[in-house]
């Protein structure tokens, strides 16, 4: 049994490649500077319909899915055709790193939040024209898209992490209505054990790879900054973090977080039965609990925010899509992004594959705005936030992820443990 989250289904944040990763994180960017608006030249797009043909990589079931929805467009483009080639996850960066190192990339790819850095510093991507408006989409995916203050593509779709909270167990530990801050969540974690028959308060993830994306939700509440010196530096060391990583700690120190979790976590069935009550994850969890708790579970849980320390922030996940440079057919590449930008595109894209939307005016649509939950995570994604696009990040984190479970698991002091992080991160660089 596990009380850890399953933290990494939906986002895009591939440490698959990783070989690769660290020796392309060494590799500058040319092609942009480190003055905001001072990058590439976006060039603007032709006008008219889309023409030729296309080749598009994309990953998983996002890979499987995106040929149905082209078609779409295809249609609206007579003699337009898009050839999607879907992808296996763990041969996908090197698979891109290789073509883009060859000159042989595709016109346009689904490409993961975390490779932006390093494939921009590759000079493999092409700026996203004016024309896309940047402000349509959340600011934390947005800003996903940007190195150096130059954007590559746009935010496909999002993701963001909220508490799942039993309600019916909640009431039995005295809780009416979910807690909004540090100090509420710890209560009713610990009630939950004390008097609705927890095994563990809250299943979080005890270190270990991707245990970032679960620790710097709290960071970011506390107004955490992952950088420093204008955004050209890591900083991990900060007070902010610290505190939240303190915070995260006790979890497992008073015995409210289980630190001997498996890898494997079986958060499903340990939620359904109630031995876990609590646990962070992303909007793909629904249906996956929903199909476990069986008939009306549905109506046994519900989500909310992150807590607030000094505000409620989360992580915001997903995929980007990007045209790379190398493209010859570039402005009907352009075209196919601009119009998995548009509003009724996204809607039906997230009816087709439970993706949400990464632009802001389609949650407004029936389909999306009636469910509660759904708009709680639409809610989130207001003040959801990505780490920096630095070529080197995957490298940098798998530092922190190691000694965050030293932290979880040994009870290292948390500001310690930070200092061996930002001097490990000073040594390797931003790879810029």
């Amino acid at each position: 049994m596990s009380s850890q989250p399953t933290y990494r289904r939906r986002t895009v944040f591939a440490v698959a490649g990783l070989t690769a990763t660290l020796a392309l994180s060494a590799c500058g960017r040319e092609a942009a500077t480190d003055t905001p608006g001072a990058g590439p030249e976006a060039k603007p797009i032709a006008s008219g319909k889309a023409t030729g043909e296309l080749t598009v990589w994309a990953m998983g079931a996002e890979g499987e899915k995106l040929p149905a929805l082209v078609k779409e467009f295809e249609a609206a483009n007579p003699g337009f055709k898009v050839k999607v080639t879907a992808i296996p996850w763990d041969a996908a960066h090197d698979k891109f790193a290789s073509a883009i190192t060859a000159g042989e990339t595709p016109d346009a790819a689904m490409v993961g939040s975390t490779w932006m850095g390093e494939f921009a510093g590759m000079d493999a991507l092409d700026p996203t024209p004016e024309s896309i408006d940047k402000s349509s989409f959340f600011e934390g995916a947005q800003k996903t898209t940007e190195v150096a203050g130059t954007a590559y593509g746009i935010p496909w779709y999002v993701e963001t992490r909220l508490v799942y909270y039993r309600k019916d167990l909640a009431a039995k530990a005295g809780f009416s209505e979910p807690p909004k801050d540090w100090e509420g969540l710890k209560a009713m974690a610990k009630a939950m054990q004390e008097k609705a028959g927890a095994k563990f308060g809250i299943g979080l993830q005890a270190g270990g790879q991707g245990s970032w994306q679960s620790i710097m939700p709290f960071a970011w509440s506390n107004g955490a900054n992952l950088t420093k010196d204008d955004g050209k530096a890591y900083n991990f060391d900060s007070p902010e973090i610290a505190e939240a990583a303190k915070y995260y700690q006790s979890y497992f120190t008073e015995g409210i977080a289980d630190k001997a979790a498996p890898a494997q976590p079986t958060t499903e069935p340990d939620f359904a039965s109630g031995r876990v009550p609590m646990f962070i994850s992303g909007p793909w969890m629904m249906s996956a609990v929903e199909k476990v708790g069986g008939a009306g579970f549905k109506d046994k849980y519900s989500v909310m925010p992150m807590p607030t320390k000094k505000s409620s922030s989360s992580f915001v996940g997903g995929s980007n899509f990007v045209v790379f440079k190398k493209t010859k057919n570039r402005d009907s590449a352009w075209k196919l992004v601009e119009w998995l930008a548009d509003p009724k595109t996204q809607v039906k894209w997230y009816q087709q594959s439970t993706d949400l939307p990464s632009v802001k005016s389609a949650w407004e649509d029936p389909a999306i705005s009636s469910d509660e939950k759904l708009a709680t995570f639409g809610k989130q994604l207001e003040t959801a936030q990505a780490p920096p696009t630095f070529p080197s990040w995957e490298q940098v984190i798998t530092s922190f992820d190691t000694e965050m479970e030293k932290v979880t698991k040994q009870n290292a002091d948390p500001a310690a443990a930070l200092k061996t992080v930002q001097q490990q991160a000073e040594s390797i660089g931003t790879g810029e």
